[in-house]
């Protein structure tokens, strides 16, 4: 049974699979408000991304204008521009086993390209499931995803010194319309 996380809760990724994890899926879900009298409704184009950082706290980025690391380990879904349908928008997966040897955080943000601001969102969620579909935990996105921001660091998955996989829920508003806007917020994550 899939954990809800609260914001800056921290689990035991390894753990909560009770088996070897050797991938898992970021889903990100969204729906866009409608206004008074239809005012606003319609579409709202957010973008997930994965920032890989190593040891040395080197990044690379998957996103929507680079789907996959050069090695493969985390492969993105591509760019939902509306929010419309059911479940995840877009998704993020990260095979632990083909990851550079080196890697330690990868930390999973939001943002929207358009300029939209987040009061425009509703029903926001992250996930994380497991190789076998199972959701290990979701962290819906209740209060962070309103306001004036257009940006969002979700969470943050780390190679702990147990050699395991910890999550941590973020929800941490930012700005910018890229992750490569909230750089500096993410470095003091790390």
């Amino acid at each position: 049974m899939a954990i809800n996380l609260s914001k800056k809760q921290t689990i035991n990724l390894s753990k909560e699979n009770k088996a070897a994890l050797t991938s898992v899926t970021m889903g990100l879900g969204w729906d866009a408000k409608s206004g008074l009298f239809g005012l606003f409704g319609g579409e709202i184009d957010l973008d997930a991304s994965c920032l890989v950082f190593d040891e040395q706290l080197r990044c690379e980025a998957v996103w929507f204008r680079s789907l996959q690391l050069r090695d493969g380990s985390i492969k993105h879904s591509g760019d939902n521009r509306t929010g419309a349908g059911e479940g995840d928008d877009e998704t993020i997966s990260v095979q632990f086993g083909q990851l550079a040897s080196g890697i330690r955080h990868l930390v999973f943000t939001v943002n929207s390209f358009t300029g939209q601001k987040f009061d425009r969102v509703k029903n926001a969620y992250c996930r994380v499931v497991n190789d076998r579909g199972v959701e290990l935990a979701r962290y819906a996105l209740g209060d962070e995803a309103n306001g004036s921001h257009t940006g969002l660091i979700l969470m943050k998955v780390s190679l702990g010194s147990d050699g395991d996989w910890h999550c941590t829920a973020i929800g941490q508003p930012a700005n910018g319309r890229t992750w490569q806007d909230m750089q500096a917020d993410i470095a003091k994550l790390l």
